[in-house]
């Protein structure tokens, strides 16, 4: 299969930046300019996804909660034991918390993690007949579960569009100079005003995708990124296409993602399961 214009679009050589010397950039340019971005990731990343394995908003909600602190894929690996002994709210509820704990232990903060997973357990079980809600201010009051946490079970379990304010997408939001927030809910609020309400889950997914693949921390792969004529911080990363390149992950750098059971139309490979070679 012929390799899609989406994923030659993040390897090409970035020719110029968007920043300019002269006066600062007016609002609706900053609004226009952010639009454009989300359409470029848009045909970038067509099959950008929630990257928690999940089968129901509760496994979704566990899932979110043990990814603090941690990497999707090594809470990817650590889910199946864990849902094969705890299926149902009803029975983490019930849980002994040393035997959870050594389920989950890869993902670091395990016993604070066990705690907050069986309190929510109980709260759900005694509060909301073991079924997880699908209202932001219910959510919030589950152990354990803050305004990300809730964005991203109402985004991806119940369709309620949300935006999800994690460190990827507070870097990259504040490097395009969509805000100057530090606050997640600050920035949340700052971008909610930019993009319509329809577009706040795929754009979470994006942009986070986008974050983890090419714009990284440390050394953002400036030369392959697809958006680098847009952004005002070109050039704080390797702007050598071919250097750039190199610093591409998951399936721009031709690795496996971090679902094991990632959805049909991602063009990479699944993750290895724990252990496995």
């Amino acid at each position: 299969m012929a390799e899609s214009k989406a994923r030659k679009a993040t390897v090409e050589p970035a020719v110029k930046a968007a920043a300019k010397p002269g006066n600062p950039e007016s609002r609706l340019a900053m609004v226009r300019r952010a639009r454009k971005i989300n359409r470029v990731l848009a045909e970038t990343y067509p099959y950008a996804h929630p990257e928690l394995d999940f089968e129901s908003p509760f496994e979704l909600l566990v899932a979110t909660v043990l990814s603090a602190q941690t990497t999707d894929l090594r809470v990817n690996q650590t889910t199946p034991a864990l849902f094969a002994r705890y299926p149902t709210p009803e029975d983490m509820a019930m849980a002994v918390p040393e035997e959870m704990e050594e389920i989950i232990r890869p993902t670091g903060f395990f016993r604070a993690k066990t705690k907050s997973l069986i309190g929510l357990s109980v709260a759900l079980r005694d509060r909301f007949g073991g079924e997880v809600p699908g209202r932001l201010s219910d959510l919030v009051t589950l152990p354990g579960v803050g305004r990300k946490t809730a964005n991203v079970v109402l985004g991806n379990a119940f369709g309620v569009p949300g935006i999800t304010v994690d460190t990827h997408f507070g870097r990259l939001v504040r490097r395009w100079k969509w805000t100057e927030q530090e606050d997640p809910e600050k920035v949340e609020a700052d971008i909610a005003a930019i993009f319509p309400k329809s577009e706040w889950t795929m754009l979470s997914h994006r942009v986070v995708f986008h974050g983890r693949r090419v714009c990284h921390a440390r050394r953002p792969a400036c030369g392959a990124c697809p958006v680098a004529q847009l952004c005002p911080s070109y050039g704080e990363g390797e702007t050598d296409p071919e250097k750039a390149r190199k610093l591409l992950k998951y399936e721009m750098g031709g690795q496996p993602g971090q679902r094991l059971k990632p959805p049909s139309d991602y063009p990479g490979r699944p993750a290895p399961a724990l252990g496995a070679g």
